[in-house]
């Protein structure tokens, strides 16, 4: 649905006597969102970004707005940068929307992490491109589908109104100490921007290269309880003591999923003006990404080798002994080695009418493409260190995934009345294609041999929309609309092996999403918002039909799964106090047959276990509060703070993950109670500014029976704080310099994986 939020007009109103509008932590900016749905906005612009922000990737500029979390665990992460809001968690994709410039960027073709990832493509924009972000929370517009639940995000990057050049160079250094891991990994990127605008055409093109060494994700490990006492086995030294999730004794062999990653990416835009109201744009994405995923044993025999197998015991299986205990050996599974090449395209079109007159209209196109996907990894009887030279493994193949979608809308704003309509027809488009072959000679070049298992499946979904915008007096502004949607899922197949298969039939289903929004200017400077909307989230082609396997996961699918429902509603009181600015917000949400993955470790079969299901009914309710000042008690000083608290429960499951009713009344996955965020930014002139930030997430849980206690381990989710430093050098109009450190206080703390520790970075600008 490309464009979308670009068509939304405003009623004209009186000049208000000092209306509030948005409070923007960071001050305010035009919204390309929808501007007539009277309901939680934020907004972070370039100049906001460039002085409080050490961007890295386009999503650090969310890193600050109240309620949401980027799950990023380094630079130039690609597979499991997923957006978290109010209600909904880091592992659920889905339930959140991103856009840049109205192209969507979210991949619905799945939702979180497991077999496969599908996080919002990132990469297509670079930070360096963007002019401005904008947030709205909840389901409020009908422009929008039921993914919108949590909040839609759009970039708005740059297009040139006169020549322009733009050149950027960084780097990052990470000092990284966990478990037997201790050395630095560091990054670095280049970009360069230019364009122009010569009489009715105007053009704008970037590229950037990244190459970013990150810290290790995962790690072996082995149950303390599954070790017998004996003398059999490969004496090694190394294991790491510890408790898992659970709280259980465990043993961790070595570090893995340590990515390096070299990614390239080229923006172009072109616009052209057919008529002083009629524009017509092109947008062209390419994003290529090379990535090695390593791993390294911390077990070292009595000659100090390092250790990647073990010696067969009397049942003839490999085996460890660690301190008298004997332990299954490592395998390829635990210490694996992937090799990833990825090519993907994006292209959007537009022609669009801005007359702001009765009539506007807009049609769009988009798609994104799977040019290339290809992941290598070594078989599990395949380990090191013969794995780094070839062996058997496996190849997996997404190539002809993607998405497309097409959209045509209009604006009606009636001649004499108080009404802004806004309507529109939609279709998005996803086909996944996953093929994973085994090679039986070098994994690291041969071409696919046997299939070990195929993945196919299309989902498609129709949608008509209208809202209509009422002013009906000077204080007071309604909001209406509908969405209508007709969904479908069809060819959907799985292959486990060349001779065991299965199709599945077509399903078919359609939905109504009413939507009402009021706000009422209740005193010079007092605003009331309230809204209410339901939004529909289907089932995306991974959750029906991706059943796969790798070395070391496995993910279940469900063909019959159930959409997600949910009622959402906001309760909001805006208010200036001179210089501050406030809002506070009451949330509610209730969600019925609340679409879940859960990936849970076999020790047995030595494998990280993905499930999808319907979880019957979740609740939500919160608070959320936000403050700040610009110019507050001395010139150049800001200071801003966000606040919420959050109450989600699951209200009822038949499904349970070891015991029937283990999961109700227990908290939703990956939903802290508290989250909070603190500013203080200072300008001393023209050429020098600081600024300090701190963030702070409560406890939570990953699973749904809240049996992971221990958040401070591998596979756990822990709490955090942490504070960020960035300073900003003008050095003159063209030069510009800038040092930062993230995770000053040197927080280590976890969601499933290690987050960065203590990071440097710098940067050096030139702009034209």
């Amino acid at each position: 649905m490309p464009l979308v939020a670009t068509t939304q007009q405003t009623v004209t109103e009186p000049a208000p006597r000092n209306k509030l509008g948005l409070v923007r932590v960071q001050g305010a900016a035009p919204s390309s969102l929808p501007t007539n749905i009277p309901t939680t906005r934020e907004t972070v612009t370039r100049e906001e970004i460039e002085r409080s922000v050490n961007a890295t990737d386009s999503e650090d500029a969310l890193k600050y707005l109240p309620s949401l979390l980027v799950r990023k665990r380094y630079i130039g992460d690609y597979n499991h940068a997923i957006l978290s809001s109010r209600a909904s968690g880091t592992g659920n994709s889905a339930r959140s929307a991103v856009y840049a410039d109205g192209i969507l960027l979210s991949n619905y073709l799945g939702n979180g992490v497991g077999g496969l990832s599908f996080p919002p493509r990132w990469g297509l924009v670079t930070p360096e491109e963007i002019e401005r972000v904008d947030v709205m929370y909840g389901p409020f517009s009908a422009a929008y589908p039921g993914n919108s639940v949590g909040a839609v995000v759009d970039y708005v990057t740059r297009m040139p109104t006169k020549f322009e050049a733009h050149a950027k160079v960084g780097v990052v250094s990470q000092p990284f100490e966990l478990y037997n891991t201790k050395t630095t990994y560091r990054a670095w990127a280049a970009s360069a921007s230019l364009g122009d605008r010569a009489g009715d055409f105007s053009w704008w093109i970037n590229v950037n290269h990244t190459d970013s060494d990150g810290q290790p994700l995962t790690f072996a490990t082995r149950l303390a309880s599954t070790g017998v006492t004996g003398t059999a086995g490969t004496p090694v030294t190394g294991a790491v003591p510890g408790l898992n999730n659970a709280n259980q004794p465990w043993l961790l062999l070595g570090s893995a999923t340590q990515y390096n990653t070299r990614q390239d990416h080229l923006k172009i835009k072109l616009a052209y003006d057919l008529s002083p109201s009629v524009r017509a744009s092109y947008v062209l994405g390419v994003w290529h990404n090379d990535s090695d995923g390593n791993s390294e044993s911390y077990l070292r025999d009595a000659a100090g080798n390092p250790v990647y197998k073990g010696s067969l015991a009397a049942d003839k299986k490999e085996t460890l002994n660690i301190g008298g205990q004997q332990f299954a050996g490592p395998t390829g599974g635990d210490f694996g080695l992937t090799r990833e090449k990825l090519q993907h395209v994006m292209h959007g079109l537009s022609v669009k009418s801005r007359t702001g007159g009765e009539w506007d209209w807009e049609l769009a196109a988009s798609l994104y493409d799977y040019q290339k996907d290809d992941k290598r990894q070594n078989a599990a009887a395949n380990p090191q260190p013969g794995a780094w030279t070839g062996g058997a493994g496996t190849l997996a193949d997404g190539s002809g995934t993607g998405w497309h979608t097409l959209a045509a809308k209009g604006i009606w704003r009636p001649v004499g009345t108080a009404h802004v309509v806004d309507f529109g027809l939609q279709q998005d488009s996803y086909q996944l294609s996953y093929l994973t072959s085994n090679i039986n000679g070098n994994y690291l070049q041969d071409g696919p041999g046997t299939l070990a298992n195929n993945v196919q499946g299309k989902t498609r979904l129709q949608a008509a929309y209208a809202q209509d915008a009422w002013l009906l007096n000077a204080d007071w502004k309604a909001v209406v609309g509908l969405r209508a949607e007709h969904w479908q899922a069809f060819d959907g197949r799985t292959d486990f092996s060349a001779t065991a298969g299965q199709s599945y039939p077509s399903r078919s289903e359609a939905f109504l999403s009413p939507k009402a929004a009021l706000s009422w200017q209740a005193a010079a400077d007092t605003v009331l918002k309230a809204s209410v909307g339901r939004a529909v989230r289907m089932p995306t082609v991974s959750e029906l039909y991706g059943a796969t396997a790798t070395t070391n996961s496995k993910y279940i699918n469900d063909p019959n799964l159930k959409p997600e429902k949910s009622w959402t509603a906001e309760l909001s009181a805006e208010q200036g106090w001179g210089a501050w600015q406030s809002r506070v917000t009451l949330f509610a949400e209730t969600t019925r047959d609340s679409l879940y993955s859960q990936t849970t470790f076999d020790p047995v079969a030595n494998l990280n276990i993905s499930r999808v299901q319907n979880v019957d009914r979740i609740g939500t309710t919160g608070l959320e509060a936000t403050l700040g000042a610009a110019d507050w008690g001395l010139k150049g000083l800001d200071l801003s703070g966000s606040l919420t608290y959050t109450d989600s429960k699951i209200k009822a499951n038949t499904g349970f993950v070891a015991t029937p009713g283990d999961t109700v009344g227990k908290w939703q996955p990956n939903i802290p109670r508290w989250r909070a965020t603190v500013q203080a930014g200072y300008r001393f002139n023209a050429q020098w500014s600081a600024h300090l930030a701190a963030r702070y997430s409560g406890p939570q849980y990953r699973t749904l029976n809240n049996a992971d206690v221990n958040g401070y381990a591998y596979q756990g989710v822990s709490k955090y704080a942490t504070a960020d430093l960035r300073v900003l050098w003008k050095i003159d109009r063209q030069w510009s310099a800038a040092f930062g450190v993230d995770n000053l206080n040197n927080d280590t703390y976890w969601n499933f994986h290690p987050y960065p520790q203590r990071s440097y970075t710098a940067e050096l600008k030139f702009d034209l």
